[in-house]
C-alpha cells in the first residue's frame, strides 16, 4: 500500500510520461508535491522502486519507467496512442540490424525520406556562435515533419541531457518565431548566440532553462531573445 505522497508522485510521473514521453525532473517533482528539498523526492522514488512500481534505467539521466499502477490509477488501454503534448520523434541507429535492400519500402513511394538542411551546431550548454549556414543535408522520414519549414542542428554540450538530448545528437527543428512556455526551442540571444533550451516567459522576461542541474537558468529581457524554431525530432547514431 502506498502513502499519499508516494501515490501522488507515481501519478505525476505516469501522467508526465504519457503526456510528453519524458520523465519529470527532480525539481518538477519537488514543486508538484510541494516539498522543500529534492531529498524527499529521492526517498519517495526509492520507496516506489522497492515496491516494484517504477524502475530507474541505468546509464541514462532522469530515466524512470512505470512498471505498474495501483488498481485505483489503472486506466483502460486507448485504441490509439495519445498525441497530446510535446513528444519528439526519435530516429536511432540500426544497432546491428541488417539494412533494408536499396529501394525497399513498407509504405511505398509516398513514404520516401525527405531531405532537410543541417545548419551547423547548436549549444546545449553555454551559448555558442549563432547558427551557421547550411553545411550539408540529411534524410528523415516524412512523418517526422508535419507542415512548415524544417532544418537540423548538431548538438554540442550536455545541458539538455535530462530531456533526453545528448552531446552528438542531431535535432530536427521546425521554424517558428513564437513558442509556448515549456517547449524546447532554438533561441538566439542578442542576435549572436544560439542555444537549445526550454522556453519560459513571465511578463517582460524570458528564461532559457537547462535540463541539467549543473547549469543555471539564464534570464533575459524579452527584447534580447528571438525564437528561431521548436524541437520536433531527434536523430541519434550508434
Amino acid at each position: 500500500m502506498l502513502t499519499r505522497k508516494q501515490h501522488e508522485l507515481l501519478k505525476f510521473i505516469d501522467a508526465r510520461l504519457n503526456e510528453t514521453g519524458v520523465p519529470p525532473s527532480f525539481d518538477e517533482m519537488k514543486d508538484a508535491l510541494e516539498l522543500k528539498s529534492k531529498s524527499g523526492i529521492h526517498r519517495l522514488i526509492t520507496a516506489l522502486e522497492e515496491r516494484g512500481f517504477i524502475r530507474r534505467l541505468p546509464n541514462r539521466a532522469r530515466a524512470l519507467e512505470v512498471l505498474k499502477l495501483p488498481d485505483a490509477m489503472r486506466r483502460p488501454e486507448p485504441q490509439q496512442p495519445a498525441q497530446r503534448g510535446f513528444k519528439p520523434s526519435v530516429i536511432e541507429g540500426s544497432k546491428g540490424q541488417p539494412p533494408k535492400p536499396r529501394g525497399a519500402s513498407d509504405e511505398g513511394a509516398a513514404n520516401e525520406n525527405v531531405s532537410i538542411p543541417v545548419m551547423g551546431r547548436i549549444a546545449a550548454g553555454v551559448p555558442i556562435s549563432a547558427i551557421q549556414h547550411n553545411t550539408h543535408s540529411i534524410s528523415i522520414p516524412p512523418d517526422m515533419i508535419m507542415g512548415g519549414e524544417h532544418y537540423a542542428l548538431e548538438v554540442k554540450g550536455d545541458s539538455m541531457i535530462e530531456a533526453g538530448i545528448l552531446d552528438g545528437d542531431t535535432v530536427v527543428i521546425r521554424r517558428s518565431e513564437t513558442a509556448v512556455p515549456g517547449e524546447i526551442v532554438v533561441a538566439l540571444v542578442d542576435d549572436e548566440e544560439a542555444t537549445l533550451k526550454r522556453f519560459r516567459k513571465k511578463g517582460d522576461t524570458i528564461a532559457l532553462e537547462a535540463a541539467n542541474p549543473a547549469y543555471e537558468t539564464r534570464i533575459f529581457g524579452a527584447d534580447r531573445v528571438r525564437v528561431q524554431g521548436k524541437l520536433v525530432g531527434l536523430i541519434r547514431r550508434y
